[in-house]
């Protein structure tokens, strides 16, 4: 029997447009400070470090782990990195909370981080040919097809993703950790910004943002010691595909249907759409949001569009989608995976502040990377899983 796994602290750092007062050392160094004091527990008490983020040429810094043991109490300690593009950051929380439920450590802090600023993350994803055709610029240029395809396929109306956009950058107003706080924007607005990648509009993207995130994990003995409730992981997976390949379904990738299907299994749920209290999902543009209802199960194909345009997952309605504001408002690539997944863990431990669902038992963290290849997914609940 594995060990059960338990989130007893959270951290955030406030997600800027540039964090120029720290370096990334002290960025990281923020965000890890906070989740210990959370879970009230000291640097001796952490047994392991286990720190992702997305491409070393983002900032140009190489294995950066290696200088920012110091900063995260590592010395002396195991250390581990990991690197799975965008998805980074919860393909890093699920390293470390497997290291737990092994029991090769017995406590173990995870963080995740980027500071954008010190890059230009757009076009170092556009790479030259033969690399990559000649048609993109950035992420959003990749996946604007992918999106096109999506409308196609199921005759979705064209403002979903101002729908998406609106309610996630409204939501980002409850989040004090969020990027974008957009106190007048109105739905008009998103539907007149300029258009970036068709249809991919300038409200419909997420901004370029320094930041990071840290959590604790440990086991049923630590979490007994926890000065709060704990979120307790229900089930965890990872799955993978390449970019490229004859036959891959860019609009509802394998790999996502198959990592949803395994993390449901894991946690005993046969009915997500019922079953799962509030979703924190990985969407950078907004087509995303319907675009993975359907991948993750939560709507029949063709169906993810009508579920945004009837506000079901709106903070109000029965399926609520990124009550925090999302990637659509905080983007530090490598550590916007792992947000997804505290963000999720904080709605079930009731300790999500203004943007708390009532009610929150059980949680879904979302993340992707590449060119929808990589993808990591976590559910936590309330209590601890009896299975």
């Amino acid at each position: 029997m594995s060990e059960p796994v338990a989130v007893v602290g959270i951290g955030q750092t406030r997600h800027v447009a540039a964090r120029q007062d720290v370096s990334i050392a002290g960025l990281v160094r923020e965000a890890a400070v906070r989740a210990l004091e959370d879970a009230e527990l000291t640097w001796a008490d952490i047994d392991a470090v286990v720190i992702g983020k997305a491409p070393d040429f983002f900032e140009g810094v190489m294995m950066p782990e290696l200088y920012l043991a110091d900063a995260l109490g590592a010395v002396g300690k195991p250390m581990l990195r990991v690197h799975t593009a965008g998805s980074v950051g919860g393909s890093t929380a699920l390293v470390a909370a497997n290291l737990v439920a092994a029991r090769v450590h017995g406590t173990v802090l995870t963080v995740a981080f980027e500071k954008q600023s010190e890059s230009n993350a757009m076009w170092g994803l556009s790479l030259p040919v033969p690399f990559q055709a000649p048609l993109t610029a950035g992420a959003g240029g990749f996946f604007a097809p992918h999106v096109r395809a999506y409308m196609r396929r199921t005759g979705a109306p064209d403002h979903i993703g101002s729908l998406v956009a609106f309610k996630d950058r409204r939501n980002a107003l409850k989040n004090p950790y969020a990027h974008l706080h957009e106190q007048d924007l109105t739905l008009e607005k998103v539907r007149a910004a300029p258009m970036l990648w068709d249809p991919i509009r300038y409200s419909e993207t997420c901004p370029s943002s320094d930041g990071a995130c840290a959590m604790v994990l440990t086991g049923k003995r630590g979490a007994a010691r926890a000065p709060h409730r704990p979120a307790w992981v229900h089930g965890g997976a990872m799955r993978s595909e390449p970019t490229i390949f004859a036959g891959k379904d860019y609009v509802s990738p394998q790999a996502g249907r198959d990592c949803a299907a395994d993390v449901y299994h894991q946690a005993g749920v046969v009915d997500p759409r019922r079953q799962i209290d509030v979703v924190e999902m990985y969407v950078p543009f907004s087509w995303y949001e319907p675009m993975w209802l359907e991948n993750l199960g939560f709507a029949d194909e063709g169906e993810g569009w009508k579920l945004v345009e009837a506000g079901v997952t709106a903070m109000d309605g029965d399926l609520p989608v990124n009550p925090s504001g999302g990637v659509l408002s905080s983007n530090p690539i490598g550590a916007s995976g792992m947000i997804r997944f505290a963000e999720a863990a904080l709605q079930v431990r009731g300790r999500a502040g203004e943007h708390q669902i009532d009610g929150a038992r059980l949680a879904l963290g979302h993340a992707y990377g590449g060119g929808a290849q990589f993808f990591a997914l976590w559910l936590v609940g309330s209590e601890p899983s009896d299975r």
